[in-house]
Parts: structure tokens; sequence; C-alpha cells
């Protein structure tokens, strides 16, 4: 495969130039944004899948739920339908993509919606009787058809967009230069205990403008399991005999905060619709031990396997605690920014 995407490298150049000439076009106005008259904060990345944006959405959706009406849209990767869909009861993961849907089931006060034309989805979003006052636009830093009032760019630890090249050679969508679209960039999925001096390194290797904030943060799994209808410590199955299943990208750090000595680890694709087979594998591999996965995968696991052997484990994102400096900056500093740019802003700007 490395190969491969060797050979691959001019198509590589031939993509860098059209994104790259795409871009300059809207920055210049040639392509037309759209400006809306609320808050709204695009969450993205510059590469392919695993940066962790399900985490920093719902990390959002927790700091500003209590003051404003909240929405999230997003496309609906893999979803089994089209156009515009806002979640209700009778939605599931088939027909929202099973992000949506875990925002959905997670939260009770927020409208969840998918469009993968979200100029479209937003307008719909605003032509309801309860209109948001704040949308989470998910996985969209280049859908610059809509003009965000405030943008996040992830970048994982162990894959630095600084680090990477172009599809299909390397895994960016963009050029690295699409980074100074961003407010704030967030390295997500680092070691808890992250160095000043690799904070430093990371800093220098991003090339973070004066006018960006940069924050460190990593996965926090909590200390229970949940079924349909229990939780259980995390202790209390840690030596048990288990089945570890996983349909997300990079699958390994939740496999090792769980996984035994004599424990199966079932690795599939990221956003993997699971199939009669993999049921039946899945099934077989249990025996009657316990099933565990991700909050993610749950949702389209669900109703498929026994309820009394099937458990997920919630993540979080936390940041990386640490004194300020001009290295980066804390988290209660980010909850500072999120809020007071949602607080002051009315309108994000004219349409072009």
């Amino acid at each position: 495969m490395n190969l491969l995407r060797k050979l691959l490298f001019p198509f590589a150049i031939l993509y860098g130039l059209i994104t790259s000439i795409r871009n300059f076009l809207f920055d210049k106005g040639i392509l037309k944004s759209y400006s809306f008259d609320l808050p709204i904060i695009a969450v993205g990345n510059l590469s392919v899948g695993g940066t962790g944006k399900t985490p920093q959405i719902e990390y959002l959706i927790r700091l500003l739920s209590d003051k404003y009406k909240i929405a999230t849209l997003s496309r609906g990767y893999k979803r089994q339908s089209k156009g515009f869909i806002l979640a209700e009861a009778s939605s599931n993961a088939a027909i929202l993509g099973d992000e949506p849907f875990q925002f959905y089931k997670k939260f009770a006060t927020i409208q969840v919606a998918v469009d993968a034309d979200r100029k479209n989805g937003i307008e719909q979003l605003l032509s309801q009787q309860e209109k948001p006052e704040v949308i989470l636009l998910d996985d969209a830093f280049q859908h610059r058809k809509v003009k965000a009032g405030f943008y996040i760019l992830l970048t994982s630890y162990g894959d630095l967009y600084s680090d990477d090249f172009m599809l299909p050679t390397g895994n960016l969508r963009e050029s690295r230069s699409g980074a100074k679209r961003a407010n704030v960039i967030i390295v997500t999925k680092c070691p808890f205990n992250l160095s000043l001096e690799q904070q430093y390194d990371i800093k220098n290797r991003l090339k973070v403008s004066e006018d960006q904030e940069l924050y460190f943060t990593f996965i926090a799994y909590e200390d229970f399991i949940y079924s349909e209808n229990r939780k259980i410590n995390v202790n209390e199955i840690q030596s048990a005999a288990k089945l570890l299943v996983a349909g997300i990208a990079k699958p390994e750090p939740f496999f090792a905060y769980l996984q035994d000595t004599n424990d199966v680890c079932l690795s599939f694709p990221d956003h993997h619709n699971f199939t009669d087979k993999d049921i039946l594998e899945i099934k077989n591999l249990a025996q009657n031990n316990i099933i565990i996965t991700t909050e993610k995968d749950y949702v389209r696991l669900k109703g498929s396997l026994p309820s009394e052997q099937l458990f997920y484990l919630p993540i979080q994102s936390s940041f990386v605690s640490g004194p300020d400096s001009e290295v980066s900056e804390r988290g209660d500093n980010f909850d500072k920014t999120i809020i007071d740019y949602v607080g002051t802003s009315t309108r994000n700007g004219k349409s072009d």
C-alpha cells in the first residue's frame, strides 16, 4: 500500500492543485459563500478520519446547551437516506448515520439534523418552528459554501497534518495551508501527561500563527460500561472473558484500555455497516461472554445482539492540564473563547 501511494504521487500533486484553486476562488469571493444570522461553529480536520470530531462536538454540546438552543448538522456519513432529515423518535442509525444518531440519543434537548448540503441544512433548521440559537457543523472544515463564524481544526497527536501529504499519497483533503482558516487548533488523542517540551515541538511543527489558539486534548474513558438496562464498573470486568468489537478508524487505544490477556479483539472499518455474517461472527466469538463496543458502534449493533450481552464504553475529550504559557492554553480558556464568541456574535457577516 505504501508503494502504491508513492506511485500515485502525481495525482496527489494534481489533487492539491485543484483544492488550492478552489480555496483561492472562495477566498477571493469568486465562488460564493453564505453567512447566517446566528453563531455557527465548524469542527473539522484537514485529514480523512480519526481525529476525534465526535467527542469534540459532544464537548461543545455540554458547554453550550444549558444556555442556548443547540442544533448539530452533519453530512450523515454512510446513512441510507438522502437530503435533509431532522432526527425524531422514529430515526435510527441507518437514517441519520451513526454519529448523528449518537448525538440524538445522548442529548435530549438539542436538534440533530443531517444534510450533505450544509447551506440547505442550515436554511431548513432555521425554517423550523423551534429555531436553534447555535449550530454546530460536524466535519465541515472544507465545506466553503457556508461561512461559519468560528472554526475549530482538529489534528491527531499521532498523525499531525504538518507531517502529512495530499491524497492519495497521504491523507490530507487539502493543503496544510488550509489550517490558516482555523480560529482554534486542537491536537487530539495526546498522552494525558504531554510535556511542555513536546507541546513546544508540536506548536513549531504546526506553525501556529499569533492569532490562533492552540490546545491539547486526550481521550478520557468513563469508569463504567453501559448496556440498555445496566452499567458495570470497568474494574469489575477487566479480568473477565469478553469480546471487544470496534468499527472506528483507530481502535487500538480502545482495545488497550479494556483488553486482558485472553480477550478477543474484533476490528472492522470505520463506520462499518454490520452484515448478518458479521453479527453471526460476533455471536460465535462471544459465546456467553459480554461484548463491549464503542459508543458509535453500539447504535448500529443494538437490536442485532442480545441486550444483556452488549455494552459500550463512552469517551470524552479532556484538555491536557498545565499552566498558561506561550505554548498552549488551558481548557477553561477554550470554554471562555467559545462562550465569548457565542455570546457576542449576532451575525457572522453579510452574505457575499
